[in-house]
């Protein structure tokens, strides 16, 4: 599969304008994304605020969803994290998305973010595969 990081925040929008987000493909079932937390992303405590870490788990387990999908849209059902450690100013956060089960119109997976392979947060999701009127399942 892929073995360099690609930029997957090319269009304008919220991960974008928040510095981007990298991502590769390990296997058919193994996704990775990551980003480095700027000062732009800290709260008033000085860590990466939960809310950008929510959003880097939504776009990069979103993703890991579409590319299993088959590249079919997909949307997020449901969101769980658990918040283990602190995330500081330029600290590389890695996410690491596996596909537990996919079925015609659904995406089951999880997620461990890392800094320096200590985990930070874990989460677990649902996503819905989207079947748009015009367009022919898997993006082909």
């Amino acid at each position: 599969m892929s073995k360099e990081f690609e930029q997957i925040s090319i269009k304008p929008g919220f991960m974008k304008h928040n510095g981007g987000l990298l991502f590769k493909t390990i296997s058919e079932k193994e996704y990775q994304f990551k980003t480095t937390i700027n000062e732009n992303h800290l709260n008033a405590a000085g860590i990466a605020h939960g809310g950008f870490i929510s959003a880097v788990v939504d776009a990069g387990a979103g993703t890991a969803a579409h590319r299993a999908a088959a590249n079919s849209p997909c949307v997020t059902i449901s969101l769980e994290l658990k918040f283990i450690s602190a995330v500081k100013l330029n600290q590389e956060l890695v996410g690491i998305t596996k596909i537990q089960k996919k079925t015609k119109s659904m995406v089951f997976l999880t997620c461990e973010l890392k800094v320096e392979n200590k985990i930070v947060a874990t989460a677990s999701g649902v996503w819905k595969i989207l079947r748009l009127p015009g367009t022919v399942p898997g993006g082909k």
